[in-house]
């Protein structure tokens, strides 16, 4: 007698991959990112930030979900919008929050501020103000890897007005042609500052132009995190067997501006609802429900977890140490 056919598990990439803690942190993470964008847009507001800043909020599936194989020892690249990218890779809010309010308690002891943060111990090597200025970083930090024989995976995101940088271009040839360890992941939100992709880019999706430098290049919904975390597994298994660099493309939306200066004249107020319909923490709480990761009850305490964490983190920052007059350039220079 035959043995019955297994039936296929049809769950969702992340469902089948990852344990319950690692799902219930993942979310966790997820809602931190945008309870702490919550919490700079509010202190901005009360004049406890100086400067601008350019907030992800409803991109929080990508960062989250491109971050979810990832170890300490791999490195990341980040953009000016790479508060959730920090954040997913391991970041501490209350040290972020120090650096936005200037404070010797920051990431980069209050001279970096927004754009600048960076977290050497957790593999994040920075965010960068230069659009598509983490491309040739990433690349560098791939070759290093390479060079002493790690296993160690380099992800450099970057938004889609970066894709028309000569970086771009110069990055990924690099990288294909010497086989570099690298994953480049665009976070393609439909805007470089006003100007829409479709106006700006020959190509409808990014991911093809992947095929002018022999490297595999996919195009995922990435406000879905299964999809987006499913595309990142098979990117990094191939970096990590010395087969090459992979293009990632994730479709997503921010909801805010550009910038805190940006006056959102260019999208249509139901272009920006019919996107927040699709809130990548919503979908990913209702998955975890829906597969028995996590019930209401338990996905509403991950979500105070959040808020409370910003909350002590926006403490710590008011009451760190402002940075002595006399040692402004310290920290700026290298030491000999």
């Amino acid at each position: 007698m035959a043995e019955p056919a297994l039936s296929p598990d049809n769950r969702p990439f992340a469902i089948r991959q990852y344990s319950p803690a690692q799902l219930r942190e993942a979310l966790k993470r997820m809602y931190l990112i945008r309870r702490f964008e919550e919490g700079a847009e509010d202190s901005y507001t009360r004049g406890l930030i100086h400067g601008t800043m350019h907030l992800s909020i409803g991109q929080e599936g990508s960062a989250m979900a491109t971050c979810m194989e990832l170890t300490d020892a791999d490195k990341i690249t980040s953009t000016h919008r790479g508060h959730g990218h920090c954040i997913a890779k391991g970041a501490d809010v209350g040290r972020m929050f120090a650096e936005f309010f200037g404070k010797e308690t920051g990431y980069c002891h209050g001279r970096g501020g927004s754009m600048h943060i960076a977290d050497i111990k957790t593999g994040n090597l920075g965010a960068n103000g230069i659009v598509g200025g983490g491309l040739p970083i990433a690349v560098g930090a791939a070759l290093s890897a390479k060079r002493l024989g790690k296993s160690d995976v380099t992800v450099c995101f970057f938004g889609d007005g970066a894709n028309n940088e000569g970086a771009f271009h110069e990055a990924l040839n690099i990288a294909s042609v010497w086989k570099l360890p690298v994953i480049f992941v665009c976070e393609n939100n439909g805007y470089g500052m006003s100007t829409s992709t479709a106006r700006s880019t020959a190509v409808k999706f990014i991911s093809e132009r992947a095929a002018a430098y022999s490297m595999p290049g996919v195009t995922v919904d990435g406000n879905d995190f299964s999809a987006v975390s499913e595309a990142l597994h098979h990117a990094i298994v191939r970096a990590r067997a010395g087969e090459g660099p992979s293009l990632v493309e994730n479709l997503t939306y921010r909801w805010r501006g550009h910038s805190k200066s940006d006056r959102n004249r260019y999208r249509t107020k139901s272009e920006i609802e019919e996107w927040m319909a699709k809130d990548p923490i919503a979908r990913f709480r209702a998955e975890l429900i829906a597969h028995g990761v996590l019930d209401d009850a338990a996905a509403d305490a991950v979500a105070a977890e959040a808020v409370a964490d910003v909350q002590k983190g926006i403490e710590f920052a008011k009451s760190g140490p402002s940075p002595q007059l006399s040692e402004v350039t310290r920290y700026v220079y290298a030491e000999a």
